[in-house]
């Protein structure tokens, strides 16, 4: 995978995992012998590693003890039942972090794999697979580093960093021109994205000179001419408007909306939609024998 930036609020959103997982302490962990031991994190289906920074900040606040040896790298195809990586320390401290680490582990590597599999659908095309601001409560950042991860893009980050007028706005403001000069007046100094629902809306946006044209819920021969409209107001005008679809994105449609010509086409079930992937622990408790012969392997599946 190539470098991309972590988000800055890692340590603060594991901190509050943590503390919501453990409360006033693991009982059920005080069970277990306090003595080294180990544990493998298994692929149960294929997927896109993803979270490694998360699942290390989970053990460190959980126990500084916990040694970690990766057999993936952050990005990497796992096929099935390939090794991801094997725990090292005392066995309460592994118990206690199993649920809150496989958490995240298991979730952004699931936001990872599906956009992997967007990007590969559209690859040979000019389009960008991006995300939207459809995301978990608090986990934005990484979920919209997991699409990064995934071979994606990001869209806004939030209300701050762009100013995308849609249907409502539109509505309240009187009509496009009305809310895109609006949007100028703020002089925010921010990209102003403007959305559109059929052609009309696609020359009034256009004509409002955008720096971003949405077209929600086209069908792919009106995105076609939508995106020859763009092509030929960017020509004319020596502009950078950018044309990107959305609504009803799924695998089996995207080949043909990225065929249309669109430079984006934004995906909010990357994020919303969010299925974990299947990613099991075992730990492996070496148990002393009454006569000296071979160590046995206690192997138990953590849930």
């Amino acid at each position: 995978m190539s470098e991309t930036a972590l988000p800055e609020d890692i340590e603060t959103v594991v901190a509050h995992a943590v503390a919501e997982d453990l409360g006033d302490g693991d009982h059920t962990a005080r069970l277990v012998p306090d003595r080294e031991s180990s544990a493998r994190l298994l692929a149960r289906e294929p997927l896109v590693l993803c979270g490694i920074p998360w699942v290390e900040a989970v053990c460190r606040r959980v126990d500084p003890a916990i040694r970690i040896e990766w057999q993936a790298a952050e990005g990497d195809n796992v096929k099935a039942g390939d090794a991801i990586c094997d725990w090292h320390g005392p066995a309460p401290s592994l118990l206690t972090a199993e649920r809150t680490a496989l958490n995240f582990l298991q979730t952004l590597s699931g936001t990872a794999t599906v956009t992997r599999r967007f990007v590969e659908r559209v690859r040979g095309t000019d389009a960008e697979i991006v995300d939207t601001r459809k995301t978990i409560p608090g986990l934005r950042s990484a979920q919209k580093y997991a699409v990064r991860c995934g071979g994606g893009r990001n869209h806004r980050m939030g209300l701050f960093d762009a100013i995308l007028i849609k249907e409502n706005h539109i509505a309240a403001a009187g009509g496009i021109k009305e809310a895109i000069d609006a949007a100028r007046a703020l002089d925010a100094g921010v990209p102003v994205m403007c959305e559109a629902e059929n052609l009309n809306e696609v020359q009034a946006a256009l004509d409002g000179a955008v720096d971003l044209l949405l077209c929600d819920d086209f069908a792919t021969h009106l995105l076609t001419k939508a995106v020859a409209m763009t092509r030929e107001y960017r020509r004319f005008n020596r502009a950078q408007t950018i044309i990107e679809a959305s609504g009803g994105i799924t695998i089996s449609n995207v080949r043909d909306i990225a065929d249309t010509g669109v430079d984006r086409i934004s995906i909010g079930g990357l994020t919303k939609n969010v299925q974990a992937v299947d990613i099991s622990m075992r730990l492996n408790e070496a148990r002393e024998t009454e006569n000296p012969g071979p160590v046995h392997a206690l192997s138990v599946k953590m849930r």
